[in-house]
């Protein structure tokens, strides 16, 4: 009697543990990655749902991988799935400035099936889970000089439905949106490619940018005022917009955004300022300490550092481990299909952003 009572504990327990695995499962941790074959082993792959190796490009309106460098890479990825059954490797296309010919090669019929055809080919051959699509931005002004037009708003639509079509329900297809108002209003019919998708990755950050003269939080979770672009606040607008919560991933920012000649007013925040080199996430404790000159600051109502430099007049604003958990938690809380981040080879190989995002998701 005892031993069976034994054995019912014990079966209790694996499908409790079980059971809790697969919620987890629900908050994928999602990498992107431009690395080679071997920064790759330096990290704790185990604590990533998915890599998604960026970028590859368009030849002749098809999917191509640029070089026999990137082919080993991605070869590469799709062998650490052996060791990590819950990995899904991803290919992007695109990524700023990255996706110059896409509206013209997605304009028609045509175009957008070659390009279907050409993605299953590529992810047969390398034997990937699925693409990421990249296109900053379809409809609206990216780069300066890219071709943009009012028709890849339904052109995207119908490249997705294409690529699902072509692919089938199990490959993973993603697309990165910017997290700013203009993009959220204009660039993509949500309602439309919805259906279509696993995962929208919502750019979340460079919300201030590298044209932008004024200093702020380049990815906060929270807005301090009205006018002020957020996480929250493009995750409400998606929500509103139809998109089911389990197909939002935000994103986290593992870089500052960094501006010189700010005047010490308010701590160098919403200051005009010229936008200069940044910071990774893994030098910040050697580069923005006191030593430094730097002064740390943590913005309550928006959920984000910044750090101001009197001495050197320098404002810089990015994620952290605080803001970092702060996402994690609202993911969880909001029920969100994961959190994504630019990228790998910017944080810590221990203890670091995807170690803090691990954590908050297994609590």
């Amino acid at each position: 009697m005892k031993q069976i009572n034994l054995i019912a504990l014990f079966l209790l327990c694996f499908c409790t543990t079980n059971i809790f695995a697969q919620k987890n499962k629900k908050l994928d941790i999602i990498a992107y990655y431009t690395g080679d074959s071997k920064l790759i082993d330096e990290y704790e792959v185990n604590k990533l749902d998915q890599i998604i190796f960026s970028f590859c490009h368009l030849k002749n309106g098809k999917l191509n991988v640029d070089s026999a460098k990137d082919s080993i890479t991605i070869k590469h990825l799709v062998s650490l799935k052996a060791k990590n059954p819950q990995l899904k490797i991803i290919l992007s296309l695109g990524g700023w400035g990255g996706c110059e010919p896409c509206s013209a090669a997605f304009s028609t019929n045509e175009g957008r099936l070659t390009f279907a055809k050409s993605v299953k080919e590529v992810s047969d051959y390398f034997k990937v889970d699925g693409l990421d699509l990249d296109w900053e931005y379809p409809s609206i002004e990216g780069l300066p000089g890219h071709l943009y037009q009012a028709a890849d708003k339904p052109n995207f639509t119908d490249l997705l439905k294409k690529l699902r079509s072509t692919l089938g329900k199990k490959y993973e297809l993603s697309f990165a949106a910017g997290g700013f108002q203009k993009c959220l209003d204009e660039s993509i019919d949500w309602k439309g490619v919805a259906p279509y998708v696993n995962r929208i990755n919502i750019m979340s950050y460079d919300l201030v940018n590298g044209y932008s003269k004024v200093t702020g939080h380049h990815t906060p979770l929270y807005s301090t005022n009205p006018k002020e672009e957020s996480t929250d606040r493009a995750v409400t607008f998606l929500l509103k917009a139809g998109v089911p919560a389990e197909k939002l991933v935000i994103g986290g920012a593992f870089y500052t955004r960094t501006w010189r000649n700010v005047e010490n007013v308010n701590n160098g925040l919403y200051q005009p300022g010229e936008h200069t080199d940044g910071t990774s996430f893994r030098d910040f404790s050697t580069t923005l300490t006191e030593a430094n000159g730097w002064k740390y600051f943590w913005d309550d109502k928006a959920k984000a550092p910044y750090w101001y430099n009197e001495k050197e007049k320098k404002f810089a604003t990015a994620d952290d481990l605080a803001s970092i958990k702060a996402k994690t938690e609202y993911a969880k809380a909001k029920k969100l299909g994961g959190i994504m981040f630019w990228e790998l080879p910017l944080d810590k190989f221990r203890d670091g952003m995807v170690n803090t995002i691990y954590e908050v998701k297994n609590k």
